[in-house]
């Protein structure tokens, strides 16, 4: 694939505000891709600096969030188990996950040494999922595209946000997360209007092209419910017809 036409493709037809990032499980670190060098509270914060820049991190660069470390079947120390423990049990005391809840959390079906995350433009390996930072309109579009490409309505989910990886990856099919009040506390781009759409890799072209296409009929559409409202509000009384071709004189303009 020609990752940076099709991230440019995204970019622009979504008016995107931050890049979309590329998500890779390796065996290995790849040639001329850096490790990750500071310590981070959560592994969705790798999201955040993966629109930025491209690096790798191993089971140690996630260590500081069991729930991360288990939605992502990292490997984890005795210590990092015990962290998992004990947050569980928080979280079931405050009626916040029940024992029933943890079944239905996904958690990658495979075991991978790397993770690689990067701007998808930059992309150093074959994303397994893409991340887009979407609000509300941007969302939209890209949840129409989702019922084109896979014929279903794109599921949403909320805690934890990591969890939407391994969803995506292990189904190849998109999803919506909403974040989780971690994820929202850890990571700046997760502001109130803001959620995550993941893309599976092995459909990113094919997300593209509908993508491009929906953004432009949008446009024209929303153009089009704009006028008719105005027209109708002034008295007149338009055929759709009529509507829409003032609208799409409007956008061509």
């Amino acid at each position: 694939m020609n990752y940076p036409e099709i991230a440019r493709k995204l970019t622009e037809s979504l008016a995107l505000a931050h890049s979309p990032v590329s998500v890779s499980f390796t065996h290995s670190i790849p040639a001329g891709v850096d490790g990750f060098d500071s310590r981070v509270p959560a592994g969705c914060c790798f999201w955040e600096e993966g629109s930025l820049r491209t690096f790798a991190t191993s089971a140690s660069d996630h260590s500081s969030c069991a729930i991360g470390m288990y939605t992502h079947n990292l490997e984890q120390a005795p210590g990092q188990q015990e962290d998992l423990r004990d947050a569980l049990a928080i979280f079931r005391d405050l009626g916040y996950l029940r024992d029933a809840d943890l079944a239905l959390i996904p958690v990658m079906n495979c075991r991978t040494e790397k993770i690689v995350y990067g701007p998808l433009a930059e992309v150093a390996a074959e994303p397994a999922v893409v991340l887009l930072f979407v609000n509300a309109t941007q969302a939209l579009i890209a949840s129409e595209a989702a019922q084109q490409v896979e014929n279903r309505v794109v599921p949403a989910m909320g805690r934890p946000a990591c969890a939407v990886i391994p969803l995506v990856a292990n189904t190849a099919a998109s999803a919506i997360s909403f974040g989780c009040c971690g994820a929202r506390a850890y990571v700046d781009i997760f502001s109130p209007d803001i959620s995550i759409f993941a893309i599976p890799g092995k459909k990113l072209e094919l997300y593209t092209e509908r993508i491009q296409k929906l953004a432009a009929a949008n446009s024209t559409l929303t153009n089009f419910h704009r006028m008719r409202r105005a027209q109708i509000a002034s008295g007149a009384t338009p055929t759709v017809k009529e509507s829409l071709a003032s609208a799409s004189r409007h956008t061509s303009t």
